[in-house]
């Protein structure tokens, strides 16, 4: 599969093969890729919703009115659901929604996410990622004749002081390492770059059935 290839300085773009870049047949992996994503977003839950039932509300047991006789509806207690300050009927308590994702799955779902990126035409590999002087404003031009729109993801092994000085003001730009990249990160950002050291590496890793 060939991915486009950008110079540092985002100037000059060609097409080139990455040895043993991931590829997978069919829908392996899309399994793994929703069932990590879906974890994910559990994971971010507080799970801390609590409603009060009709044995936490204030209130007397007392029933209000006599059963017979006042040409109302009976009733035996103001906690009911059904009066005004009363318990909610089967309402939210606390509760831990954290699910597990295994290590093989999570690898899987990083594989099919960045091979969709690929085959989608929004994986791009950079020689290196460095600027010269930390110029936001000159890096911002750069990236605009090369990325239109959408977010970017920049990944590298070790980001270089003045990239990082250049680009972390910048709106919709993004940078992880390379050892942090989650599928996550890559769904849901636009454009990913990644310097060519760092995709060998993680090529190397991913593809690695010792793990």
């Amino acid at each position: 599969m060939k991915l486009k290839f950008y110079s540092s300085n985002f100037s000059s773009c060609s097409e080139s093969d990455i040895p043993g870049f991931i590829s997978l047949d069919g829908d392996k992996g899309v399994s793994a890729l929703k069932q990590y994503l879906v974890a994910l977003e559990a994971n971010l839950r507080q799970g801390n919703a609590c409603a009060k039932d009709r044995g936490d509300v204030s209130g007397t047991g007392k029933k209000p009115y006599r059963q017979k006789g006042t040409g109302m509806a009976r009733h035996g207690s103001k906690r009911s659901p059904i009066w005004a300050g009363g318990g909610v009927v089967f309402g939210p308590k606390p509760r831990d929604y954290s699910q597990k994702v295994n290590k093989r799955v999570k690898r899987l779902a990083l594989m099919r996410a960045l091979s969709d990126k690929a085959l989608e035409g929004t994986l791009f590999v950079v020689d290196k990622l460095v600027c010269d002087k930390p110029k936001t404003k000159k890096f911002n031009i750069l990236l605009g004749k090369a990325f239109q729109s959408g977010s970017i993801l920049f990944v590298d092994d070790n980001f270089n002081t003045n990239f990082v000085l250049a680009s972390r003001n910048i709106e919709r730009v993004f940078m992880i390492d390379s050892n942090s990249l989650n599928a996550f990160d890559v769904v849901r950002h636009g454009n990913v770059v990644i310097s060519d050291k760092a995709i060998k590496a993680m090529v190397a890793r991913l593809t690695d059935n010792k793990e």
